[in-house]
């Protein structure tokens, strides 16, 4: 095989993800040596301005760090806040919080399965291609989406950066008639996102595998979202668990000179948070719909130790996630009794909370310390796209080896696959529309050089 000389490939913007940053693979003699997600955006530094702030104000706040997925950062925030203040909220407001942020993975995963990853499978370079082939499909996929945003607008006030949330709760609960109309779009999204499991298991996968470490939130009885205990799946089908307030003495965050975000190691190795790792480590407890779509779908019964390390089929697991959030939102609300206070009091405590909830990208950390008078005097986020970082620049250096390993392919080709395998993971990098610019080093000779090269 003659592999071809240097060469530089750029790649200016790519729709479809979240943030704006730059791929660099070195190949020297048919060989990756190292490939890096190089993320060139300027910092945006909120855990700065959240110092000296009311310990009132990070719900509001941090809501603001992604039009995505706001009801992720305030509901970590509110959880981190109580348990500095050694408060607990009435069980009811908790179903209110579970079933807002059932909104948010309906509306989230429906936006990533229809108009940002589906195009992949189907050969359609944007959602607006999809919809001239595919118009029912991609109708379907805003239904659902509407279905979660009006949850989310009924709850939150508003579908983006909700207004409702307050720390111990809301400021005003729903009354049972303001649900119905409501309920009436989620039993039309059940039927859709059953739909939209067998649509994607249709899609031809190409084969990939991950070696990372899993982590996810778990609890005892449920599907983990709005709160749980992180643990881990290591690759060796080892687990374990740990407290959310050790949540740093395990997943360190390091800078990296070719990366303005940070990058994260769990216990000094490589891990990936997200659906893969929420299926592979709560899935048996999935409510019997969504374990049936999952069967469905191919991705086999969890309670039996199925487990999904391709991220070309993480979109199935997301459509699972669908069926799930839809039927978890119906439960609560066919339950739903209005609390007799929408909140609980939370007086300012000195002292530091951890909170960590699943957002659709994965868990999502905060720490604040807060002092007697419920002035913020440090915070820390950790969001799921800076933890996956690693496991996504292994995932483009074992199929950028794969593919040359095959056949070499030429500089579009080899850009689009390393977009699929970027969009696989749903990256939000910050809430902007680039994300891949994409340089190929090669190298033939003695030196293999490097990126720098």
């Amino acid at each position: 095989m003659t592999h071809r000389g240097s060469r530089l490939l750029h790649v200016g913007s790519l729709s479809r993800v979240e943030g704006e940053g730059a791929l660099r693979l070195h190949v020297h003699d048919g060989t990756v040596t190292e490939a890096r997600l190089e993320i060139y955006e300027p910092p945006r530094f909120f855990e700065a301005f959240l110092r000296g702030r009311s310990y009132t104000e990070p719900p509001d706040i941090t809501a603001r760090v992604c039009g995505i997925c706001p009801v992720a950062y305030q509901m970590s925030a509110c959880l981190a806040i109580e348990d500095a203040c050694g408060v607990t909220v009435d069980p009811a407001v908790r179903d209110l919080r579970r079933l807002l942020y059932c909104g948010e993975w309906i509306e989230s995963q429906a936006l990533h399965i229809y108009l940002l990853h589906a195009p992949d499978f189907l050969g359609r370079t944007s959602a607006i291609e999809l919809a001239r082939t595919h118009r029912t499909e991609v109708e379907r996929g805003l239904r659902l989406k509407k279905a979660g945003n009006s949850l989310m607008e009924l709850l939150g006030g508003r579908a983006v950066h909700p207004v409702n949330v307050r720390l111990g709760g809301f400021h005003r609960a729903p009354t049972r008639a303001e649900l119905r109309p409501v309920e009436e779009e989620l039993k039309r999204g059940l039927d859709d996102a059953w739909d939209t499991v067998r649509w994607v298991a249709g899609f031809d996968f190409p084969d990939g595998h991950t070696d990372a470490d899993l982590l996810a939130l778990a609890a005892s009885d449920t599907y983990a979202i709005e709160g749980g205990t992180p643990t881990v799946l290591r690759a060796d089908g080892t687990t374990f668990s740990f407290p959310v307030r050790d949540f740093t003495q395990h997943v360190a965050e390091t800078h990296l000179a070719h990366s303005t975000a940070l990058h994260s190691r769990l216990d000094g190795r490589l891990h990936l948070t997200g659906s893969l790792a929420r299926f592979a480590i709560g899935g048996a407890r999935l409510s019997p719909v969504a374990l049936e779509a999952a069967v469905e779908a191919g991705l086999g019964d969890p309670r039996e130790g199925a487990v999904c390390r391709n991220p070309f089929r993480s979109i199935l697991v997301r459509a699972v996630e669908t069926v799930y959030a839809v039927a978890e939102a119906l439960r609560i609300i066919e339950a739903y009794e209005p609390p007799a206070r929408p909140y609980t009091e939370v007086p300012p405590v000195a002292g530091t909370g951890h909170g960590a909830t699943e957002a659709p990208r994965g868990v999502l950390y905060h720490r604040y310390e807060i002092d007697a008078d419920g002035i913020v005097t440090s915070a820390l986020l950790v969001p799921p796209t800076a933890q996956n970082q690693g496991a996504i620049e292994d995932d483009l250096r074992r199929l950028a080896q794969e593919a040359i390993g095959e056949h070499d392919p030429d500089d579009a080709e080899l850009t689009a696959l390393c977009e699929r395998a970027i969009r696989n993971h749903d990256p939000c990098i910050s809430c902007s529309t680039h994300f891949l610019d994409l340089t190929v080093v090669r190298t033939q000779g003695d030196t293999p050089g490097g990126c720098d090269a």
